[in-house]
């Protein structure tokens, strides 16, 4: 019984391949449109899209082009070739805008331009893009039941730039380009207010302002040591309770005394 369940399903697997390259050499569009139709609903993303491929141009301005063309992009989507897919459903969208799946093809062309960002380290065009396709996709059609999806995968998006952003300053920090950190910080800060590494941003800005006077030349000195505890105090204001607030208010100590010392140097 196992060896003639085996034997009907090879039979069966060859059959099935024996169709699929009749259909490819096959001058019959109605017999690659049907087996291709069939294919995507096994599964079967790759055969289906190169028989769809053969069909397309013969098929625009039919009644099937719809539907085939959404089956077309949805392949490209489905074998995860998301630079063709996120152009194609783009194509989509526009060629058929009063379409049920038009709506469907517009964020799934923003989806696929999402799974094309980069990790925060990388260059980052791909993630910008892909915040500006979601939000055209928010914008065009706010009731659809894909806006929450599209709403989280922005926030994921912003905080990659977040992310980055904060890397780049935190780098300058490390390398001891003081000037450079403070800058990029303030950037960040500015850029982006409610981010959840507002804390680090704060204290890494504070660290750099403070290592920056601490080594300051005496005519930039006092300068430098006054706008670090400006630093110092905007983040204790925000962050009292903060895991830095000890080496926070050491480096406040600090600059203290420097100011002190440097009080009474000036007044002898």
């Amino acid at each position: 019984m196992k060896n003639f369940i085996y034997i009907a399903l090879v039979a069966t697997l060859f059959a099935s391949c024996s169709e699929y390259q009749k259909a490819l050499k096959s001058e019959d569009t109605a017999f690659k449109y049907k087996l291709g139709d069939s294919l995507y609903s096994q599964g079967k993303y790759e055969k289906a899209n190169k028989l769809f491929a053969q069909i397309v141009p013969a098929y625009r301005g039919k009644p099937q082009a719809e539907k085939l063309m959404y089956l077309y992009c949805k392949t490209f989507y489905e074998m995860k070739d998301y630079y063709i897919a996120g152009y194609q459903f783009e194509r989509f969208a526009s060629s058929y805008p009063k379409s049920e799946k038009a709506a469907e093809a517009s964020f799934l062309s923003a989806k696929s331009y999402y799974m094309l960002s980069p990790r925060y380290t990388k260059d980052q065009k791909e993630t910008n893009e892909a915040i500006d396709k979601l939000q055209a996709f928010i914008d065009s059609y706010p009731e659809s039941e894909n806006v929450s999806e599209a709403n989280t995968l922005m926030k994921e998006l912003e905080f990659k730039l977040e992310e980055k952003a904060f890397a780049i300053a935190k780098q300058y920090n490390t390398i001891s380009d003081y000037k450079a950190s403070i800058k990029s910080f303030d950037n960040f800060l500015f850029d982006f207010p409610g981010s959840s590494l507002r804390e680090d941003a704060l204290f890494y800005r504070l660290d750099s302002a403070y290592k920056l006077a601490m080594n300051s030349v005496e005519s930039k000195k006092q300068e430098r040591l006054e706008k670090a505890k400006e630093y110092y105090t905007n983040f204790k204001k925000s962050f009292v309770n903060s895991k830095h607030i000890i080496e926070a208010d050491g480096m406040a100590s600090d600059l203290d005394k420097e100011l002190e010392n440097y009080s009474n140097t000036l007044n002898n």
